[in-house]
């Protein structure tokens, strides 16, 4: 299985070779990005802070080179990721901040199940928020090339962020990637979402916890969540094992199929539609996925994440 690894990473080092890294080559890197944030309107002040405080970290490049030995199957993700301990810390921040999410929850339109729970997957509420500068990691991927423009924009965006004074250079510290904060937002998600709940003055993101909550509240709100229905359910797929549709069909219809409740029971026969998503190696098993479901995929591109985050609110108990 090393010689597998090792395959699968020489392949992307052949597409994506390597740029040799030098300190007289990334300086002229960060001078350069420095001219550029000038011209759009980043302050002298805190292009100073960038020059003095921005660093190249290896440890980044490395991160985004590496690619995983084996691909998890579901039912493997979601036992490390929906875990009996989490479900219980879940239980417990519902009722923690019950007064502020529902507060929240009736302005956004999005249930204080799916915000927790959001909180608990990402962050395993805000105590795995990363410990990476923000702006040196984007420079790093953006000096690297291999996601230039991309990672060349989100430190564009970073740098506005600090200059419009919601967090500090020293605090605004995420992922290897630079996701940021409690919930986990790039530098773009934060200036399209991002909340000052609390009316500091500041969107913080990163220990604010109201500005947390109404600030994923808003991400949905935005990407078309609706209060009315929920994210999805397992099913059983019977003698529809092999049935695979894109398209969304009404639950009676799915019913009409074969498609059974996970357990084995009949359908509601109400309108709402849904599509059908079967993963690898899952048995007889699959899930209905509703509108919902796709607003989720809009905050992480994923299968797993998106059901993760909804079982996980399944378990938590609104009182």
């Amino acid at each position: 299985m090393i010689y597998i690894k090792f395959f699968i990473i020489l392949k992307i080092l052949i597409i994506y070779p390597l740029k040799t890294y030098s300190h007289d080559s990334f300086n002229v890197f960060v001078k350069n990005i420095a001219g550029e944030a000038y011209k759009k309107g980043i302050s002298k002040k805190t292009i100073e802070r960038f020059n003095s405080e921005v660093k190249f970290i290896p440890r980044v490049i490395e991160l985004d080179r590496s690619q995983p030995e084996f691909r998890l199957s579901l039912k493997e993700y979601l036992n490390k990721v929906v875990t009996p301990l989490r479900i219980k810390k879940a239980n417990q921040k519902y009722l923690e901040n019950k007064k502020l999410l529902k507060i929240i929850s009736s302005h956004y339109g999005v249930q204080p199940r799916f915000l927790v729970a959001l909180w608990g997957i990402e962050t395993d509420f805000g105590r795995l928020t990363g410990g990476f500068s923000v702006i040196s990691s984007l420079t790093s991927l953006a000096y690297d090339g291999r996601r230039h423009n991309y990672f060349k924009k989100e430190l564009f965006n970073a740098l506005k962020i600090i200059n419009e004074g919601h967090i500090s250079f020293k605090n605004m510290t995420g992922s290897w990637a630079g996701a940021m904060g409690q919930c986990q937002f790039m530098p773009s998600s934060f200036l399209n979402y991002a909340e000052d709940w609390d009316k500091d003055g500041h969107k913080n993101i990163w220990s604010s916890k109201p500005d947390v909550f109404a600030s994923s509240a808003n991400y949905l709100n935005n990407v078309g969540w609706s209060k009315k229905f929920t994210w999805g359910r397992k099913v059983y797929l019977g003698n529809s094992k092999n049935y695979k549709h894109k398209k969304y069909l009404l639950l009676k219809e799915w019913s009409s199929k074969g498609i059974l409740t996970e357990n084995k029971k009949k359908l509601p026969q109400i309108n709402l539609k849904a599509r059908l998503i079967i993963p690898d190696n899952y048995g007889n098993y699959g899930y209905l996925v509703y509108k919902n479901f796709e607003s989720l995929l809009h905050w992480n591109r994923s299968n797993y994440f998106a059901i993760a985050v909804g079982k996980l609110s399944n378990s938590i108990i609104e009182k």
